[in-house]
């Protein structure tokens, strides 16, 4: 019997970073089952955005297991340097153990436990950020997009892959459906019900693209667009940073 661990509150960072820690030895494996390894290519997708090349210093925000983290790594290549950020210490540990899923040579990668409210890196840090279905579960999405714009360097650029609500109704009904229906009961049957059962919730007080877009202009990036995908039931913030 799946112990009931009750709601999780949406925006409550204690019980976010908890809930991460709980999932984290299944994490990988849910994402590549309930989204078919589709996430992969919407991964792909997000480090284009972020404009990442040879010799970079990257960061990636929420950097979970590290997938995109390695992902980010290869697009910058040897010469440069990839720093992933997490606040759930058994995700990093996840991330440092796991074996690269490809041998292309990659850039160097430092693991930082830390919060995105509060990074811990100096201004005009790094040339490109990426963050992977992290913004979703901020404590505070304007603060956050601020810390961002505050360690990229001027004209760099962070690409932000999350859920998305669609604007079609039958898009929005198959995704509901999808989450509470498939996802719901396959998270319980790794014994994880509940913390799969918070996507909905979260889901549904995520502002969308266009107030994405609005949020971010309002932290100070002066160049903000939204691109949905996969049927507007994911989407990706790309946000630059302005020059002097």
């Amino acid at each position: 019997m799946v112990q009931d661990k009750g709601e999780i509150e949406v925006g409550n960072s204690e019980q976010v970073r908890d809930l991460f820690d709980r999932i984290a030895p299944v994490y990988d494996r849910m994402n590549d089952w309930l989204s078919l390894g589709s996430h992969r290519i919407w991964k792909q997708m997000a480090v284009k955005w972020s404009g990442a090349s040879s010799g970079d210093r990257g960061l990636d925000l929420c950097c979970g297991s590290g997938d995109l983290t390695r992902l980010l790594a290869q697009a910058i290549g040897r010469s440069g340097e990839a720093v992933g950020v997490d606040f759930s210490g058994r995700l990093l540990a996840v991330a440092r153990d796991r074996k690269p899923p490809f041998t292309i040579p990659t850039a160097p990668i430092t693991w930082v436990e830390a919060d995105v409210l509060d990074l811990p890196f100096p201004d005009d840090s790094f040339d490109c950020a990426t963050m992977g279905y992290g913004l979703r579960n901020v404590a505070d999405i304007p603060r956050s997009l601020a810390e961002l714009r505050r360690v990229l360097k001027p004209g760099a650029a962070a690409a932000i892959l999350d859920f998305h609500r669609p604007g079609q109704t039958g898009w929005q009904q198959f995704q509901r459906w999808y989450l509470d229906d498939v996802v719901v009961p396959v998270a319980r049957s790794f014994g994880f019900r509940d913390e799969y059962a918070y996507l909905n919730p979260s889901l549904e007080k995520f502002p969308t693209g266009p107030e994405q877009v609005a949020i971010a202009r309002n932290a100070g990036f002066p160049e903000a667009k939204h691109y949905t995908i996969a049927g507007g039931m994911m989407g990706v913030l790309v946000v630059t940073k302005s020059r002097p």
